[in-house]
């Protein structure tokens, strides 16, 4: 059960660490991937609860100044013993995996994903402080079957950057303002800004985001990291509080295109408590996984569109981030792929448009956000509150520790004000799927794509509003040293396709570097 005293547990934890003197000098924590731990483990060089220790001593080091946990796990020694007896054991057996798993790995959870443990789980707020769930959510259900280290709890954009417009990114009233970790003076980008944080800077070996629009995109672009947004219902959102089941989908945040692979297969699959949307997108998930597209030579023969209205016209005023991308552009081509230029989409200034007034995507958002968290925060064993309502009212007795002044609760506001689905709210979810289908589908299937490139996370808006899947990788580093990625994007269960080529590009350019903490 969770308790209300996470943040002593936390601080005794990291005290109580003592270090790990059997450790093999020459094993490096900086940047290991999943790949090099389990060689490690495999060579008796290293065992999961040295891990552990090793990256709670990070998270003592850095945690203060970046922000990145909100609570480490009190049994995360535990079950990393418990990983190094199943080794032990499997050793003996001759029954070692050839392939890179999660067993004995540690990943860290950003704070709206739910865990049936001591961790709470709270999307940063303190209204949802010793919340009790029913149930692990579905992705940590497999991730425990998966032998996964489940570390603790990364912070985040609180609610998700749901609650207001007026709070950064990164902040929420439990963790404090989350820290960039190339440049603690800018924007880390959210909702998943934690997981990302927490993954640059070497905090844990891998985390898991949610996105709704650009929550994994955005931070892992900002962060230097590489962010999978899943085609929506190729992870379960059960046991993920909520924004709109339209879009919110579940993915890993990595340092590489191979861990964030490793971590996508075993989180994909049927969920009976996510039941339409799992069911739905099970047919996109390849017989033999995602791995065996992790190619050298992905790029060969992929057909990339480039939008340069308005995605590329962003980048113009800024020569260094301009400059890399059409060398890109070149090693793309050096490596095999056809580049389509100058595409149009149809709507497309509608659909990125900043008019909050004229948004359909935020009309469903707020209706369904409503529907959502209200059966979310009702299935709750135990909870402070038990309605959107009640999560206003907490606020405004708590305005202080909520911070309820200076970034208001607009969007909760205006989310309580709704109705349910009516003839306003349907009509806006069927101009997203029109907007989807005679858009972003058209120019793919026109122009025979196999995915579109976008600098950033400027894509984010066209891929969720019609539950397609998109990669993040490394792209560069402009001003005082903060990381920019490129994105890939594709037609629902396209990922096999973007992961061969992002994993080409990232081999081919080799640009991810560890922030200079």
């Amino acid at each position: 059960m969770a308790t209300a005293n996470s943040q002593t547990i936390f601080l005794l934890i990291l005290l109580s660490i003592s270090s790990a003197t059997s450790l093999d000098p020459n094993f490096k924590i900086k940047e290991a991937t999943i790949k090099d731990l389990q060689i490690a483990f495999h060579q008796n060089k290293l065992t999961s609860k040295e891990l552990v220790k090793l990256y709670l001593e990070q998270i003592q080091k850095l945690n203060p100044i970046l922000r990145a946990v909100i609570e480490v796990n009190p049994d995360a020694l535990k079950q990393a013993e418990e990983a190094d007896s199943r080794r032990e054991k499997a050793k003996k057996c001759n029954l070692v995996k050839e392939a890179p798993g999660l067993d004995g790995i540690p990943i860290l959870l950003k704070d709206n994903i739910a865990t049936k443990d001591k961790l709470n789980t709270t999307a940063g707020s303190y209204a949802l402080l010793g919340s009790v769930v029913p149930r692990d959510a579905g992705v940590v259900k497999r991730l425990r079957q998966a032998g996964a280290i489940i570390l603790g709890k990364a912070s985040l954009s609180e609610w998700a950057n749901f609650r207001s417009t007026a709070a950064p990114s990164g902040w929420c009233a439990r963790g404090g303002q989350g820290q960039n970790p190339y440049n603690l003076s800018e924007n880390p980008c959210g909702s998943s800004s934690g997981s990302a944080i927490a993954v640059a800077a070497n905090l844990a070996a891998i985390t898991l985001g949610t996105e709704t629009d650009g929550s994994i995109l955005c931070p892992s672009s900002t962060n230097s990291v590489v962010g999978i947004k899943p085609t929506l219902g190729l992870t379960s959102r059960a046991g993920v509080i909520p924004i709109t089941p339209t879009q919110d989908t579940v993915g890993p945040i990595c340092r590489t295109v191979a861990d964030a692979t490793y971590v996508l297969d075993s989180i994909v699959g049927y969920d009976p408590y996510d039941s339409k949307a799992t069911a739905s997108a099970r047919k996109y998930i390849p017989q033999g996984g995602y791995a065996q597209f992790l190619k050298l030579d992905g790029l060969k023969g992929k057909r990339l569109g480039i939008v340069r209205n308005p995605f590329f016209d962003y980048i113009k005023d800024r020569p260094k981030q301009d400059r890399d991308f059409k060398q890109h552009f070149h090693t793309l081509r050096e490596k095999g792929a056809i580049l389509v230029d100058d595409l149009k989409i149809p709507n497309i200034e509608a659909i990125v448009s900043q008019d909050m007034s004229q948004s359909y995507e935020l009309t469903v958002m707020l209706a369904e956000f409503k529907l959502s968290l209200n059966s979310y925060l009702k299935q709750l064993i135990k909870s402070p509150v038990r309605s959107l309502a009640d999560v206003i009212e907490f606020n405004n007795e708590h305005a202080r520790k909520e911070m309820i002044k200076e970034y208001n609760q607009e969007l909760f506001i205006a989310a309580e004000a709704t109705n349910g689905i009516g003839p306003k709210e349907n009509k806006a979810l069927a101009m997203l799927v029109e907007w989807s289908k005679d858009g972003f589908e058209k120019v793919m299937e026109e122009h025979k794509l196999d995915a579109i490139i976008s600098p950033l996370y400027y894509f984010s808006t066209v891929l969720a509003i019609g539950g397609y899947p998109g990669i993040s990788v490394p792209a560069g580093y402009y001003n005082y040293g903060v990381p920019f990625g490129i994105c890939f994007g594709g037609l629902r269960g396209t990922e096999p396709k973007l992961i061969e080529i992002a994993y080409a590009f990232e081999q081919a350019t080799a640009i991810r570097k560890p922030p200079a903490l």
